[in-house]
């Protein structure tokens, strides 16, 4: 016990530092893991590790994809969603249809379910790598929106066609009729269990007595409970968490209320997301030893082979299905055509960022081991090579030239969008308007004979000067304990009617959601310059 708790802190540590050299030679910590990862593995004494499928799943699934959906656009991702369905659905069963029958062509004695087994697994990209590589680089918002929005459904899709086509190995039975309506049964309940679910969670931190502290653990074993109870009654657990993140997201205006809790929900996930992905990028390429001596008959070389023409099948397929995407259904609709069209370099992004990751090793891992008492599982070892090579060549040779493509063809925005300093503006006008119209009809007693309550409103009409004087006043006021008091408790009606009209910009559609987030942030942190840390 001693040894492997010592083996993952220090394994935990050497993450740490691995990211730290990846931030410093600038290579997106998600392709320099997984090669860290594969060069430790090399070195003589370093203990094999295996990871098993079920703590993949449950352990680091869950949260990231809850993570993903808490941050998506809710309204982004409606904009889009015809794209984003065409790719998480339409994409994943093209590219599993392809590979199943070119692998069936390409490899001896493997059959046509085998195949479907393979595309399935290799099919849904990795949310991570994509946004990771592409942070910080000038990439328009629709790509990114597209990106995202696409990665929370294609893993569940993409586990559902590994699902049936297990089935049709184990037993030797597929029926397409039987599959088709079990698929939409499957994910469609999945949501079902994923909203109920986050309804019962609204309604505990709404209503019930939390603090900053327990909002956020409640936040960390929702994706857990969301999964698991949806995974019980044999739907989709992962449509469970994305529609129940989506859900708790759009109302977390409601639900958590103060900047404290906000901040304290922030910090903890930051930090949890973080070490998770790292961890699961490292574990991905310390795998390879120990799946190399599992090929068996399958020697190196021809392993190598099928991975690599498995690997150009899937990128070029994703490349060949994104132009018609993008354009098709501008030429049969009006109202798709209203929109600013993609062009060529858009789209050249999307289908360039497919690369695969966590969620493809830990489909293949999987697999069982046997068929029965009697019989191994087909050709699982040679699936596995398989699916480690596409991991790598996706991840490392797309990962590492996307930023250099997004450089030679100069992409710029294509959506007619405000700069962010201008929505940060007018953002910031409509809540000094707030300010200014709740303390004249509501307070203008207070003003009169509260200095404290004075000075804001001379500071929301004054310029950035004015504002840090005001912030100045305050600190040299402390003796002045009862106007004070009465000071922070206008402020944080102010600031609670703000908040509201907030979500209120955000259903109106006025303001980016992003920009409205750093709005949002910016009152948290001025109401925590009030309350401090005394509700943590």
């Amino acid at each position: 016990m001693h040894e492997q708790l010592l083996l993952i802190l220090g394994l935990l540590l050497i993450v740490m530092l691995l990211v730290m050299l990846a931030q410093h030679i600038k290579i997106a910590y998600p392709i320099f893991l997984v090669l860290a990862g594969l060069g430790i593995s090399f070195i003589p004494g370093v203990p094999v590790l295996k990871l098993d499928p079920e703590i993949i799943f449950l352990i680091f699934l869950p949260p990231i994809l809850y993570e993903a959906a808490w941050y998506t656009s809710w309204n982004d991702f409606w904009k889009w969603k015809r794209t984003i369905a065409l790719l998480a659905f339409g994409l994943v069963f093209f590219t599993s249809l392809v590979v199943a029958f070119a692998s069936q062509a390409l490899i001896p004695g493997f059959t046509l379910a085998l195949g479907f087994l393979l595309g399935g697994i290799v099919s849904p990209p990795d949310a991570v790598a994509a946004t990771t590589v592409l942070k910080g680089l000038k990439v328009p918002k629709r790509t990114i929106a597209i990106l995202e929005g696409e990665s929370l459904i294609n893993d569940a899709s993409s586990l559902i066609v590994f699902r049936f086509a297990l089935a049709a190995v184990m037993t030797g039975v597929f029926s397409m009729q039987e599959a088709t309506g079990q698929f939409f049964l499957v994910a469609g309940m999945g949501v079902v269990v994923g909203i109920a679910g986050a309804h019962v969670f609204y309604a505990i931190h709404r209503f019930l007595p939390t603090t900053p502290a327990i909002d956020a653990a409640l936040t960390v074993i929702t994706p857990y409970i969301l999964f698991l109870s949806a995974e019980y009654f044999h739907f989709s657990g992962v449509m469970a968490v994305v529609s129940g993140g989506l859900f708790m997201s759009f109302r977390a205006h409601e639900i958590f209320k103060t900047g404290t809790t906000r901040v304290n929900m922030l910090g903890v996930w930051n930090t949890l997301i973080f070490v998770m992905n790292a961890l699961v990028f490292v574990l991905i390429g310390l795998q390879l030893p120990d799946i190399i001596n599992g090929l068996g008959e399958t020697s190196l070389l021809e392993g190598i082979k099928y991975g690599l023409i498995i690997s150009a099948i899937v990128i070029v397929v994703r490349m060949i299905w994104i132009y018609p995407v993008a354009h098709i259904p501008r030429w049969l609709s009006k109202n798709i055509r209203k929109d600013p069209t993609p062009g060529w370099k858009n789209p050249l992004i999307i289908g360039w960022a497919g690369m695969r990751g966590v969620v493809s090793l830990a489909t293949a891992l999987s697999i069982p081991v046997m068929m029965n008492e009697q019989s191994e599982f087909p050709m699982r070892n040679l699936i596995l090579f398989i699916t480690f090579v596409v991991i790598f060549v996706t991840l490392v040779f797309q990962g590492l030239t996307l930023p250099l493509i997004i450089k030679l063809i100069r992409i710029e925005e294509i959506d007619p969008i405000q700069p962010s300093h201008e929505q940060q503006a007018g953002i910031q006008i409509r809540l000094d308007k707030l300010a200014l119209n709740t303390l004249h009809e509501k307070y203008q007693e207070h003003i009169n004979r509260n200095s404290l309550v004075e000075n804001f409103r001379n500071t929301v009409e004054s310029d950035i000067k004015l504002r840090k004087n005001h912030l100045t006043s305050i600190e040299m006021c402390t003796n002045r304990q009862k106007d004070l008091k009465e000071y922070h408790e206008i402020m944080l009606k102010i600031f609670a009617l703000q908040r509201k009209e907030l979500f209120k910009m955000k259903r109106e559609k006025s303001f980016s959601d992003d920009e409205i987030r750093k709005a949002e942030s910016q009152l948290d942190l001025n109401e925590l310059k009030i309350t401090g840390s005394k509700h943590l």
